[in-house]
C-alpha cells in the first residue's frame, strides 16, 4: 500500500468526523438555545432517535456484509451515499419552522436527524469497515490510524472550534453548506486509496448467527461497552460546552473557539506518541491510561471560572483525549481478527454496524442526559443570566457525570482479554498470507 493511498483513505476521516461532530456538539445547542425547542421535547426526540439507531445500524452493518457488486461491497455505498449524506446535513441548519409552530419543529427535527443517521451510517460503516482488511498489521493500523486521526482532528477542529466563527460571521445555512461541502470532497477523495480484497471476502453467516457471535464474543463485549462510555462521555462535554462557556464562563463565540482550540490541538499533537506507545506497550495499556488521563482531566472543569484557566485546563483535557482518539480502531481491529480466526469470516460490516449502533446509544443518552438535567436543573432558553442550579447542573454535565461514565469504562477495558499470549497468537495466525492479498 504506497503512502498516497494511505493518505487519501485516511482523509475520509475528515468526512466522517466534520459533519459527526458538528451534529454531536451544536445541533442540541442550535434547537434548544436559539430555536426554543424545550429541553424536555429535544430528549424525546433522542429517545425517538436512539429507537432508531437499534434497528438500523446492525442491519446496514448485515447487508453490507452480503452485497455484491462489480465495485465491491463496501465502496457503492460510499460513492452513492456521500452527496446525499451532504445534503441531508445542510437540511438540518435550515427548518422551515420556528418557536412558533413548536410541533413542526420537533417533527421536523426528528425527521431530519433520522434521515441524516441513515446516510450517515451507510457511508461511514462502510467506509471503516476497509479499514482492517485493507491494513492488517499491527505496525499499519497504528500508522494509518494515526493518519485517519489527524485528519479526524482537524474535522473535530473545524466542526466544533471553528463553528462559532462561521455561523457567527456567515449565518447557520451558510456553515451547513461549507461543512456538507468539504465532507463530501473528503469521502470522493479518500475513493482513490480505497480497495476491497476479494481474498478477505466469505460466505456471510446469517443474520441471527452473525449477531450471536457479534454479542456473545467477550472480546467485542468488553471493547464495546468501553467504547460506548467513552463516546458517551465525549459527545457529553462537547455537547455542554456551547452552554457552559456561554452561561456558567460567560464567554463569547471568539472565547469559545479558543478553548476548543486549545483543547484539540494538543490533542493532535499528542496522537503521534500516542501511536508509538501503543506498538511499544500494547492497546490495552494505551486504552486504560489515557481514559484515566482524560478522567482526571475532567476534575478542574467544577471549579473554572474564567477564560485563562479554561485554556490552560482544556489543554490538559486534550492529552488523553488523543489516546483515546487513536485507540479505538487499533483495538476493535483486533476483535476483528480474533472473530475471523473463530468464525473463518470477515465480518466487519457486522462489527461496526454493532459498534456504531453502541456510538449511537451514547449520542442517545447524551441526549437524555442533557435533556434530564437542563430540564431539572431549571434552565430556561429565554434567559441572558441562568439561576444557580441550572449553573451546577452545567458544571455536573462537564464532571461528575461524565467521570462516573469514565470509571466504568476503565472497568471494562480492564477485562478487556486481547493482550499477552492471547493477542500474540491471533496476530501470529493473521500473518499467514491469504489468498487474493499482495
Amino acid at each position: 500500500m504506497t503512502t498516497f493511498k494511505k493518505v487519501a483513505y485516511s482523509l475520509g476521516s475528515l468526512g466522517a468526523s466534520l459533519p459527526a461532530q458538528v451534529f454531536s456538539t451544536w445541533v442540541i445547542f442550535f434547537y434548544v438555545d436559539r430555536l426554543k425547542l424545550p429541553a424536555a421535547w429535544m430528549a424525546l426526540a433522542w429517545l425517538f432517535y436512539g429507537i432508531w439507531n437499534a434497528l438500523n445500524d446492525p442491519l446496514f452493518g448485515y447487508f453490507s456484509d452480503r452485497t455484491k457488486s462489480r465495485w465491491g461491497r463496501r465502496i457503492p455505498y460510499i460513492l452513492f451515499g456521500t452527496i446525499p449524506l451532504a445534503l441531508v446535513f445542510y437540511l438540518i441548519w435550515i427548518p422551515p419552522f420556528t418557536a412558533a409552530n413548536l410541533l413542526y419543529l420537533f417533527l421536523y427535527m426528528v425527521l431530519i436527524i433520522f434521515l441524516y443517521d441513515s446516510l450517515y451510517t451507510l457511508v461511514i460503516l462502510n467506509w471503516t469497515a476497509l479499514y482492517p482488511e485493507m491494513f492488517p498489521t499491527l505496525k499499519d493500523r497504528a500508522s494509518v490510524s494515526a493518519l485517519r486521526q489527524v485528519f479526524g482532528l482537524v474535522g473535530v477542529i473545524g466542526g466544533v472550534a471553528l463553528a462559532p466563527l462561521v455561523y457567527g460571521s456567515l449565518g447557520w445555512p451558510a456553515m451547513g453548506l461549507i461543512f456538507g461541502t468539504i465532507t463530501a470532497f473528503s469521502f470522493f477523495i479518500s475513493l482513490l486509496g480505497s480497495k476491497e480484497r476479494p481474498g478477505y471476502i466469505g460466505e456471510p453467516l446469517n443474520i441471527l448467527p452473525a449477531l450471536k457471535f457479534t454479542l456473545l464474543n467477550r472480546s467485542f463485549l468488553t471493547y464495546v461497552l468501553y467504547s460506548l462510555l467513552v463516546q458517551f462521555t465525549f459527545v457529553l462535554i462537547m455537547a455542554s460546552i456551547p452552554f457552559y462557556t456561554k452561561y456558567v464562563l460567560g464567554l463569547g463565540e471568539m472565547e469559545t473557539s479558543l478553548l476548543f482550540l486549545s483543547c484539540f490541538l494538543v490533542a493532535l499533537i499528542s496522537l503521534y506518541p500516542w501511536s508509538k506507545v501503543t506498538v511499544r506497550l500494547g492497546a490495552r495499556q494505551v486504552a486504560i491510561a489515557a481514559a484515566i488521563l482524560f478522567g482526571l482531566s475532567l476534575i478542574p472543569t467544577a471549579f473554572v471560572s474564567t477564560f485563562l484557566s479554561g485554556v490552560v485546563f482544556f489543554a490538559f483535557i486534550g492529552i488523553g483525549l488523543g489516546g483515546l482518539i487513536l485507540i479505538l480502531d487499533v483495538l476493535l481491529a483486533q476483535v476483528i481478527d480474533e472473530d475471523k480466526i473463530k468464525t473463518g469470516v470477515r465480518r466487519e460490516g457486522v462489527y461496526f454496524g454493532v459498534h456504531a449502533l453502541f456510538i449511537r446509544l451514547g449520542i442517545s443518552l447524551q441526549g437524555l442526559t442533557m435533556g434530564l438535567v437542563l430540564t431539572r436543573s431549571g434552565y430556561d432558553a429565554q434567559l441572558l443570566i441562568q439561576p444557580a442550579s441550572a449553573l451546577l447542573g452545567l458544571r455536573l454535565l462537564m464532571s461528575a457525570i461524565p467521570i462516573a461514565a469514565l470509571a466504568l469504562a476503565f472497568v471494562f477495558i480492564f477485562y478487556y482479554p486481547l493482550s499477552g499470549e492471547r493477542l500474540k497468537a491471533v496476530e501470529a495466525e493473521m500473518s499467514v498470507p491469504i489468498k487474493g492479498m499482495p
